[in-house]
């Protein structure tokens, strides 16, 4: 299960249809719960630096970017939960795409923007065997952000 604060969704929301028809993403940053629960309380916002002729069904984040989240993960002692993209006109489900480049562990939650409007967020978590995505339960929080 991911827990998500209601002006974490927002934002991913809010971000989907910004980069509307293409792919944006970014990074969550939280703790882990005792249970087992990702917390997510923050975001980190990254450019999408796949080509863009291809971002419209594609994202890549640059290892860069990666490097400054897991300093900020640090400094704030948090750490990275996951990740999240969207995905334009298309169901909110993982891809094989998505699937060859995802770690166990982590939370990836997925929005779809359809014709630039934000609908169904949903989130997955790869096998330990990375055979697969496996649907992760989102919680929705009521505490703010500060993300």
């Amino acid at each position: 299960m991911i827990c998500l604060p209601a002006e974490c969704e927002a934002r991913i929301k809010q971000a989907g249809e910004a980069a509307y028809p293409n792919e944006c993403c970014g990074i969550l940053l939280g703790t882990v719960r005792g249970t087992g629960v990702k917390a997510v309380d923050r975001l980190v916002p990254v450019r999408n630096a796949f080509g863009a002729e291809e971002q419209y069904h594609r994202f890549q984040i640059e290892a860069d970017d990666l490097f400054k989240a897991e300093q900020e993960a640090r400094r704030l002692h948090k750490e990275i939960v996951g990740f999240y993209h969207s995905h334009p006109d298309h169901a909110a489900s993982p891809s094989d795409f998505d699937r060859d480049r995802a770690f166990p562990f982590y939370s990836y939650i997925i929005v779809a923007v359809g014709q630039g409007r934000a609908n169904d967020m949903t989130s997955w978590e790869l096998a330990a065997d990375w055979s697969r995505f496996e649907p992760e339960e989102i919680e929705r929080a009521l505490a703010d952000s500060r993300g």
